[in-house]
């Protein structure tokens, strides 16, 4: 009896819509975990099971069991897209189909795109509140839209309708669509977004044990052992505590931190020791939590209303500060900025409401000699500070760096006016660590 295994590797729940399976009942994955379809025994059965982007269809996987000596199944986007999806062979990743990096491809072309080219998508490209790609329609639809996908996904996926009554369809789609040798075997589908690494998909492997054949979604027995540094372990149980996968979001005060950077950090956050009119005491010492994201992953950070203070990457200076407060008091919200007053060591980005302060390109490479520091106690290279304090007074190279390159509108160098700080009225703001 072959079973579907779901695994959903982003930091949110995701909905899938099913035909053929469950009585046509949708089923919801959450963060990390990995639920279980059985099949009916004995049937030949068809369906499909679709990825939900704020209620509309995306990416699917197209599956026949018939009981042959092939397996028929496919990854399509002919209905539309707003994730990356796989299909395989349960222990043969060899018989992989799908794409595990369409919507980074997607937003990158789609960036580098001609100002024709957007015009002729502009009614089935739907971009985000940062202009980035968040879904697409479906290209059997938009025939600018099919040529435009076909740019970057071409053989990778099923993109239009290909061979059908008649018609030759496209020979990357026909190839989609061939059979897999192996019989009825379980299939393994792994679901990511646009902020996971694509390398996710290559870093699990399933392990079965045996799945009773209750109707609808048993819990799963399924464990997914790791290979390389990616996941550690997914399932239905609880996520395992480290990395942090995010505190329950039940809408209050916060900060959705996004760990942008090639390497699995830690982020501290610091509480000031006293708020003025103005003013602040530093806190450099006594942090009040930490968090430990992975490379290319996002957690909600749940925060009292209180806090006032920054979070940086590690627990010590030369660093960037991502400084904000949560509740100003008068009603108006939070508010947050990027600050290069304490030192460099990577770009970082703060969003509000609406506007979005701070920077994401590396200003460390390049930078002249007298610039640069040794962080002493992990020895990383960094920008020194701009301030001094007890590390030698204001480092003017890195001053004049820093505004060459930078500019005082998005972060603080000295202190001053003119830098974008951001407001949310719902004290909830986004800051991004590159």
């Amino acid at each position: 009896m072959p079973s579907i295994h779901i695994t959903n590797t982003s930091q949110h729940e995701q909905e899938f819509e099913v035909h053929g399976w469950n009585d046509n009942h949708n089923i919801t994955v959450k963060p990390r975990s990995t639920s279980t379809i059985t099949s009916p025994s004995g049937q030949q059965k068809s369906g499909a099971i679709i990825a939900l982007h704020d209620g509309h269809e995306g990416e699917q996987a197209e599956i026949t069991f018939n009981g042959g000596n092939f397996e028929w199944y496919d990854i399509s986007v002919i209905v539309g897209a707003g994730g990356n999806l796989t299909i395989e062979q349960v222990g043969k990743p060899g018989t992989r189909k799908g794409d595990p990096r369409f919507m980074q491809d997607l937003r990158k072309a789609y960036a580098s795109a001609d100002a024709h080219t957007k015009d002729s998508l502009k009614s089935c490209v739907h971009l985000n509140s940062r202009g980035l790609v968040s879904r697409i329609d479906a290209p059997k639809a938009y025939p600018a839209l099919e040529a435009f996908v076909r740019t970057f996904a071409e053989g990778k996926l099923y993109i239009g309708v290909g061979a059908w009554q008649g018609n030759k369809g496209d020979p990357g789609d026909n190839a989609q669509s061939s059979g897999t040798p192996g019989g009825n075997v379980d299939l393994q589908l792994i679901y990511s977004d646009a902020d996971s690494t694509p390398e996710i998909h290559d870093s699990l492997k399933l392990s079965v044990k045996p799945v009773s054949s209750t109707a609808g979604f048993p819990d799963s027995e399924v464990e997914q052992a790791p290979m390389g540094k990616a996941l550690a372990h997914i399932a239905k149980t609880t996520p395992h505590p480290s990395p942090f996968v995010g505190d329950a979001d039940n809408g209050a005060s916060g900060i959705t931190l996004s760990n942008k950077s090639g390497a699995e950090c830690t982020y501290f956050f610091f509480n000031n020791y006293w708020n003025g009119n103005g003013t602040a005491g530093a806190n450099f010492d006594h942090p009040s939590r930490s968090v430990n994201l992975r490379s290319h992953t996002s957690a909600f950070v749940s925060l009292p209303e209180s806090f006032k203070g920054r979070v940086q990457r590690g627990k010590f200076i030369p660093a960037t500060w991502a400084e904000f407060q949560l509740d100003a008091g008068n009603g108006s919200g939070a508010w947050g900025n990027i600050s290069l007053e304490q030192g460099y060591d990577g770009p970082a980005t703060i969003r509000g409401d609406s506007v979005e302060g701070g920077f994401s390109f590396d200003i460390l490479n390049g930078a002249p000699g007298a610039a640069v520091t040794e962080r002493a106690q992990d020895k990383v290279k960094v920008l020194a500070s701009t301030m001094g304090n007890w590390l030698g007074g204001p480092n003017e190279a890195a001053i004049k760096w820093e505004t060459e390159k930078v500019g005082q509108k998005l972060a603080y160098i000295t202190g001053g006016s003119g830098t974008i700080v951001v407001n949310s009225k719902r004290k909830r703001l986004l800051v991004d660590f590159f």
